[in-house]
């Protein structure tokens, strides 16, 4: 089975969707299996990282924005604001695809796992993510 998740962003950051993805593997009627999420977009991407301590991803969010900073003199792809060509870079170097087993209907994450789109770009909006149950 395949469906559509929207997820609404507030701007750049990880934007938990870990339910939706649960939801979607209990209407697809499958018992055990794989469920793969993909992003139809170029300037976020997909993270399972921890869901308890939020310094976590506030950490990962500091590290990789000091790893591919705004108003770089090298990029040329400036034509939609000084964030998106470091978004299309940090989209390259993080994942646009996840696949996570589920069984008895339930996603086998880890204690502390969770599943977020993360978004590189400054607006808030809507993304959409694909998800194949099988």
């Amino acid at each position: 089975m395949i469906t559509e998740l929207t997820v609404q962003t507030r701007g750049q950051g990880l934007h938990a969707f870990t339910q939706q993805v649960s939801n979607a593997v209990l209407a697809s009627g499958c018992a055990e299996g794989l469920c793969t999420l993909f992003i139809q977009h170029t300037s976020a991407s997909l993270l399972i990282q921890e869901n308890y301590d939020d310094s976590a991803r506030v950490d990962l969010e500091r590290w990789l924005n000091r790893l591919v900073p705004e108003n770089d003199p090298l990029y040329t792809h400036t034509l939609e604001g000084s964030d998106d060509m470091p978004a299309h870079i940090k989209a390259a170097l993080t994942a646009t695809q996840l696949s996570i087993p589920f069984r008895d209907g339930a996603l086998m994450l880890g204690t502390w796992q969770g599943i977020y789109l993360w978004e590189h770009r400054h607006h808030a909006g809507a993304r959409t993510v694909i998800a194949h149950m099988v």
